[in-house]
């Protein structure tokens, strides 16, 4: 912006200020009168239709999936990308989303045009339209993740007997009802981490080892001790479905 400009620009903001009326009281008031408005809104909603708050949390339970609002799904999408690298995590979590918006916060410093035509601003629109786009797709990838509850629907192994298909079938619901995809990757199920994939955990241990792990794992994995006392059936289809992962 050079001098002329910038004197015109007084010059026109000048004479809209002595055109325009004070902040204070007219500005203030329709904002106090908004916020009063949207405050009643949301306290008749709560009245009609009642705030839910699910059930109080079971330490006990591994069924439970938490999931966020939705408006920080883009923010459980980027902390469930960053899972393989914990050292990041906090950076994931944290330091990107504070960077983002000091970056659209410091935006009127480095952008210094006079123009007001959002147009004529590419760095401002640029910046506006790649952070939506970004909060976006985020907003929808984690809204679209699946559920580390749900069953891996793997087809059974070629050569299995009725019997034991129908057993394979009956360790793939163990697998979905105890949240095993919520750590591990099975097929294209599931996470990939903390803990290690379980596709081809057959070819990779007997059915005997599978088993002893499953009753004294590593943490944070939790223990199947409990399930194999409980219901012995479960816990040996259970194995029975992993031994068949090749």
């Amino acid at each position: 912006m050079n001098q002329a400009e910038k004197e015109e620009y007084l010059r026109e903001y000048a004479i809209l200020k002595n055109e325009g009326k004070p902040f204070f009281p007219y500005a203030v008031a329709k904002d106090s009168l908004m916020a009063v408005i949207v405050m009643i809104v949301i306290m008749l909603l709560a009245l009609l239709f009642g705030a839910e708050l699910g059930p109080k949390a079971n330490p006990d339970s591994t069924t439970y999936v938490p999931r966020p609002d939705w408006y920080f799904f883009f923010l459980f999408e980027i902390l469930r990308v960053m899972r393989n690298v914990p050292k990041f995590t906090g950076m994931a979590a944290i330091g990107v989303p504070t960077l983002c918006m000091i970056g659209l916060f410091l935006l009127p410093l480095y952008d210094r045009s006079p123009e007001r035509l959002i147009t004529r601003r590419p760095i401002a629109l640029a910046a506006g339209l790649a952070t939506i786009a970004c909060i976006a797709y985020l907003t929808y990838a984690g809204a679209g993740t699946g559920s580390p509850n749900n069953a891996p629907n793997l087809p059974p192994p070629p050569g299995l007997t009725a019997a034991q298909r129908a057993t394979f079938q009956a360790g793939e619901i163990v697998v979905g009802e105890s949240g095993c995809e919520g750590c591990h990757l099975i097929g294209s199920n599931g996470n990939n981490g903390p803990g290690p994939p379980l596709t081809h955990v057959g070819s990779q241990r007997e059915a005997a080892a599978i088993a002893s792990t499953l009753k004294n794992p590593t943490e944070p994995m939790p223990s199947f001790s409990g399930l194999a006392k409980t219901s012995p059936k479960k816990f040996r289809d259970l194995v029975t479905f992993l031994s068949n992962l090749h």
